[in-house]
């Protein structure tokens, strides 16, 4: 059973300690490790010559092996009347020089600049958790005081946000020099031992407090120091190298490969993102040539949302694809700048380096993968908060197919593209567009100041939901006049209702959008106008479907829900979880005409919850065709309202071929939009 302590309290406990010692006997407890561990770095920052307080000393050997190799001037504190007797006694007639005292770090007899050293192995990470850390404040006080000018204050220390972030503000109050040592991870499986790796703290007095804050990081014990502007920038690297740490050692025991390991690394100077690193190996039993132990692959910029990089189902496709025994997925952030793909390659080598499975032969070459060869291309032209998603920003990114695209997201949840509209010369026609599927190398960051949004694009789903639309005999002979009504709940970036009111004939389309600067973002970014045929309510599209069937009268023949749920802990990230309980979709369906068909964009990952919505759906609506969107989690379900004979499941999908073609010679009529009806509706199936 482990001694270690079980919560934040134990640790600040005098009577815990009394325990501890007493239940551990006389076995040396090296906290956060051994005098070998920490030598090079005690033996650089405490001279031999030194007056040395060791405040905590507990049972370690540390003093009494710094004893053996010359440091003579040691006195030892620690509040447990057990550990200070027993070390005594230890050490009376080995180490006649060597003092242990029993004594409260907080309140010390000695006076003002004394020692020109206080060593502290745990004490400061032990104190931190009692009365939220003022206990450890007076600690580090009586510290600074018993130092003299040019003394230093040697911590070694899990670095634990709270503990590390109140001792570095303390000493940089005091206008002390701040250098942090971290310590590279032994491999261990020690009761004792810490997935987090140990780091030494060190702080200088000085005779004047410096202006400006003195803060470094070191990479081991003889790194050289990188200078960092503030706290908070030091503080962001501690947790990149912890995060680091705990991911390296779930990795040397093994993981699953269905398992999600990833981390952020962050910019030294901002403390922001700027990768993440997704950890993704082959499934046990694969057949991978052992040369292909381990490889790298850079998502370009722009592509991390897609289904292959953002999801787990897509990774572990993406590492099957590539057929390594392990393969680390890294992405780029927003609102990084990167320069070509040698130097991100120079940036990562080292530390993806140990990541590496460790079968893997040291002198095997380790491979850079990409799509095209370079890093792709992102630029931000807009960055706004709004209240009810949060920030969120507009960019136009070069796709894997070479050509420009403008996307909305929210940052709350950055791998779900919320809009994305095709960018083209202001200049073009929509008649000379034509959707291309080839992969092209992306090129040299391009212009962007004469692009305009093409009306004519649609995103994926968005197009089936166009095709579903084919149910309604759009554009069928005896249709040719009769009116289509759409209901939308969703605004986005107003490609799909753009598109109905441009080549869906006789359309109107109401749209519901809760957040009025999505409809500003809509019409400065992605070129929205609404007019008599097109027209947006601001408000809750719940509130605006109960409104319509308690007035009666409203009849569409399309309603279709495309709203994103700003709940990320649910897992479904399409629709709300309200927009389809059953008394909603009972609404729904009482507003729909006879012919009328109910659209949702569902997005879940969660397959009991997928089928939950499918058996409230299909409780209300007799039929429904579903479609799921190639390389996306996204599928849309058609769902008719029953009433025509033609709408029955049994005789629905042979019927809509020739619909199909209807609806496609009516779109072409107006512009030829880019979207193929006839192969949409062909990989519909019946739930």
């Amino acid at each position: 059973m482990s001694l270690l302590p079980r919560t934040a309290e134990e640790f600040s406990s005098a009577e815990y300690w009394e325990r501890f010692f007493k239940n551990r006997g006389e076995k040396a407890f090296e906290w956060y490790g051994d005098y070998n561990k920490l030598c090079g770095v005690l033996h650089k920052y405490i001279k031999v010559q030194d007056k040395v307080l060791v405040v905590g000393c507990g049972n370690s050997e540390l003093s009494e092996q710094l004893y053996d190799v010359g440091y003579k001037h040691l006195t030892n504190i620690d509040i447990s009347e057990t550990v200070v007797n027993h070390m005594n006694q230890q050490n009376a007639e080995r180490r006649p020089g060597l003092s242990f005292q029993q004594m409260d770090a907080t309140q010390t007899p000695y006076e003002d600049g004394s020692y020109q050293a206080a060593l502290d192995k745990g004490t400061l990470d032990a104190m931190a958790s009692e009365e939220e850390g003022a206990l450890a404040r007076k600690m580090l006080t009586e510290v600074g005081r018993v130092l003299n000018v040019g003394g230093r204050y040697v911590c070694v220390t899990l670095a634990q946000e709270n503990v590390i972030r109140l001792a570095v503000e303390h000493f940089v109050q005091l206008g002390w020099a701040v250098r942090l040592h971290c310590l590279q991870q032994e491999n261990g499986n020690e009761e004792d031992s810490f997935a987090l790796p140990v780091f030494v703290l060190i702080c200088t007095k000085f005779r004047q407090p410096m202006p400006m804050p003195i803060l470094e990081m070191c990479l081991g014990e003889d790194g050289a120091p990188m200078r960092l502007a503030q706290v908070s920038e030091l503080l962001s690297v501690v947790r990149e190298h912890q995060a680091y740490s705990v991911l390296r050692k779930k990795l040397r025991t093994g993981i699953d490969a269905r398992s999600n390991l990833s981390l952020h690394l962050c910019h030294v100077k901002t403390g922001l993102p700027r990768y993440t690193l997704t950890v993704q190996d082959c499934p046990p039993g694969a057949k991978v040539p052992r040369s292909n132990q381990f490889a790298i692959f850079i998502v370009p910029q722009g592509s991390e949302t897609a289904w292959l990089y953002s999801s787990s189902e897509g990774r572990r496709q993406l590492a099957a694809s590539a057929n390594f025994r392990r393969l680390v997925i890294v992405a780029m952030h927003r609102n990084q700048e990167y320069t070509d793909m040698q130097a991100v390659q120079s940036e990562l080598s080292q530390m993806v380096m140990e990541l590496a499975p460790p079968s893997m032969p040291t002198n095997q070459q380790v491979p850079f993968l990409s799509v095209g060869g370079d890093l792709g291309w992102r630029e931000e032209v807009s960055r706004g908060v709004t209240e009810l998603s949060g920030e969120y920003c507009v960019e136009n990114v070069r796709g894997e197919d070479g050509k420009l695209y403008r996307r909305l997201v929210f940052l709350s949840n950055a791998v779900l593209v919320q809009s994305e509209s095709r960018l083209v010369p202001s200049s073009t026609s929509s008649s000379q567009k034509k959707k291309s599927r080839k992969k092209t190398k992306s090129a040299a960051a391009p212009t962007t100041t004469a692009l305009s949004v093409d009306s004519g694009f649609l995103c994926a789903h968005h197009e089936v939901m166009v095709a579903g639309l084919a149910m309604l005999g759009v554009g069928m002979p005896q249709n040719k006049d009769v009116p289509v009504s759409v209901f939308l709940v969703g605004l986005g970036g107003g490609g799909l209702p753009q598109f109905l009111r441009d080549f869906v004939p006789n359309v109107t389309v109401e749209v519901v959008e809760l957040d009025p600067v999505v409809l500003k973002v809509a019409s400065e970014w992605f070129g929205f106008r609404p007019d008599d045929h097109l027209t947006v309510t601001l408000g809750d599209g719940l509130e605006r479907i109960c409104a319509l069937e308690k007035e009666g009268g409203h009849l569409f023949d399309a309603i279709m829900f495309d709203v994103d749920n700003k709940d990320s802990t649910v897992g479904m990230s399409c629709p709300p979880a309200a927009f389809v309980e059953t008394s909603i979709l009972q609404k729904v369906y009482s507003l729909l005409t006879p012919r009328g068909i109910f659209m949702l964009n569902l997005v879940s990952r969660d397959s009991a919850l997928r089928k939950s919505v499918l058996e409230r759906v299909s409780g209300v609506f007799p039929t429904i065709l579903s479609r799921k969107i190639e390389g996306e989690v996204n599928e849309v379900l058609l769902c008719s309202h029953g009433k025509n004979k033609n709408t029955d499941a049994s005789n629905i999908l042979p019927s809509l071929n020739q619909a199909a073609k209807s609806l496609q010679n009516a779109l072409c009529s107006n512009k030829s939009p880019d979207i193929d009806i006839l192969e949409l509706l062909k990989g519909l199936k019946v739930e």
